[in-house]
């Protein structure tokens, strides 16, 4: 796979001198957090500014994913790279990719993934944390936004395979909301039946906490309909079933 760079992006990295992959893997940068280890290796995450432009790099080492299609393992950032451009063939919001690139270096798997910092844009999870203090009038919008979203997801063919608060980000636009996703290892192509979209929404509704009336605005969203009782209440009954089945598990 070529390393890609985007165009728009490309004048300042070069300005930079960190226009490719060697730059960027030696450029020393403060980390957003402590490198994940396991997998054979190591994943790490960094910020950069550039000029008036903020960005996130993450690097890794021999940290793999294996699959049928690669028994040996690929670096996970390859998967999302590719995930990441899926998304936007389909519209479905997410990160906007500023470079990716792949080396083997001595027996060495390493991978660079930089995107554009979401400025200006919260995790639904930093809204949940004071939840009972953001006014009724703004849950609904976030609720029917993050709805939206996943049946915009959903109605794409894809699922997210890891869908919690952390991964949805919002951005306020006046009334309403944008929304998109981020952390894109896990998502795969949407299979036939209902199986998937649920395991979407049962991973967002229990790591939300969301009551019931949350949950049916929720619903009401990603179904597409105005609060039909009936059929909101039939898929929330599911995710409670689900939900109690895996609460009962050792």
């Amino acid at each position: 796979m070529k390393d890609f760079i985007a165009v728009q992006d490309r004048p300042l990295l070069e300005a930079a001198g960190l226009s490719g992959f060697d730059a960027l893997w030696d450029a020393r940068m403060p980390a957003v957090d402590e490198p994940n280890r396991g997998r054979g290796g190591w994943s790490a995450v960094y910020k950069l500014k550039l000029g008036g432009a903020a960005y996130y790099i993450k690097r890794q080492s021999d940290y793999l994913i294996h699959s049928v299609a690669h028994p040996l393992g690929e670096p996970t950032l390859t998967r999302e790279f590719r995930n990441i451009r899926r998304y936007h063939r389909r519209g479905i919001p997410t990160l906007d990719v500023v470079f990716f690139g792949q080396r083997n270096v001595a027996g060495e798997r390493r991978a660079i993934l930089l995107t554009r910092a979401l400025d200006g844009w919260n995790d639904l999870a930093s809204w949940l944390e004071s939840w009972p203090e953001v006014s009724v009038a703004r849950r609904e919008t976030i609720l029917r936004a993050c709805g939206e979203l996943v049946r915009q997801l959903h109605q794409a063919g894809q699922r997210h395979g890891c869908l919690y608060p952390k991964h949805i980000f919002l951005r306020e636009q006046g009334e309403r909301f944008d929304t998109c996703l981020i952390d894109l290892e896990k998502t795969r192509p949407l299979m036939f039946g209902r199986g998937g979209r649920e395991r979407d929404l049962d991973a967002l509704v229990r790591r939300a906490g969301w009551r019931d009336g949350d949950v049916a605005t929720l619903l009401a969203a990603y179904l597409g309909c105005m609060p039909d009782a009936a059929r909101v209440d039939r898929w929330r009954r599911r995710l409670l079933v689900r939900s109690i089945s895996k609460d009962a598990q050792p």
